[in-house]
């Protein structure tokens, strides 16, 4: 199980938003756990250090290009990079040095996948560029992927049926516990459990980790398939719950998947 690294920009500043406020859509309810007075190339640069390969770096909403830029051009191949994807765009960002793009609501249309625009962008990049977010949220028993900031729910449940499918088009998923996000309170148990028995694919899991035994937890629930991301918690962020060096401890040790 790997550590994969973020950088969450907003307003062009590297922030830790607690995720589950993004899904109210008055913009004065957004709660902010942190700003960094650091750079976002500062903290590429740090991961770069660290050999951490495979980090997100994800755009929340407009004013975000020129950070994003200036942390591929710190670490070129070694982040990846969301927000505002589409087939359109998605070359650009691998030729300004991303390893791969991620992408969620372009693919949906109505509540529903749009396997041709799913297609076109699997087409424009690759299927070893691409990485599909299924950030998801519960909804009786279940759990369904949410799109526009994980405002809207759409009618694609996490299921087998639904990432078997997907997996034919992307080399990675990254999947959100929406409603848990940014909190600290402990992962979503039941769905790290699910994604477990399910995924085949490199799979990240974030949402909600304050502790290393919530570590051990996504490592041992989630059979050893899931990679997992912290942010407020990590001490760079400035949490007191996990030290960066500590997270960086535990990728060396099983960084390798012990599935």
């Amino acid at each position: 199980m790997r550590f994969r690294p973020c950088i969450d920009l907003h307003d062009g500043m590297v922030k830790q938003i607690v995720g589950s406020t993004l899904v109210d859509k008055d913009p004065g309810h957004l709660k902010t756990n942190f700003v960094a007075s650091r750079s976002a190339s500062w903290f590429a640069e740090l991961y770069r250090r660290d050999n951490l390969t495979g980090g997100h770096i994800i755009m929340l909403g407009p004013g975000n290009e020129n950070a994003a830029m200036a942390a591929l051009e710190a670490w070129p191949g070694g982040l990846q990079v969301g927000g505002g994807i589409t087939a359109e765009n998605a070359a650009l960002w691998l030729e300004r040095g991303a390893s791969h793009v991620i992408v969620t609501s372009w693919v949906f249309r109505d509540g529903r996948i749009d396997e041709r625009r799913l297609a076109s962008l699997a087409a424009e990049t690759g299927k070893k560029r691409l990485v599909l977010d299924l950030s998801c949220r519960r909804l009786g028993d279940e759990y369904y992927i949410v799109t526009d900031r994980w405002q809207n729910f759409t009618k694609e449940k996490i299921c087998e049926s639904t990432l078997a499918g997907l997996a034919g088009y992307c080399d990675e998923f990254l999947v959100h516990g929406a409603d848990v996000e940014g909190r600290c309170a402990g992962v979503e148990k039941e769905l790290v459990e699910l994604l477990g028995r399910l995924v085949r694919i490199p799979t990240t899991y974030a949402g909600g980790i304050s502790t290393i035994g919530d570590l051990d937890c996504i490592r041992t629930l989630g059979k050893g398939r899931l990679d997992a991301t912290i942010g407020s918690a990590l001490d760079i962020f400035g949490g007191t719950l996990i030290t960066y060096r500590d997270a960086v401890a535990y990728h060396r040790r099983y960084g390798v998947s012990d599935e």
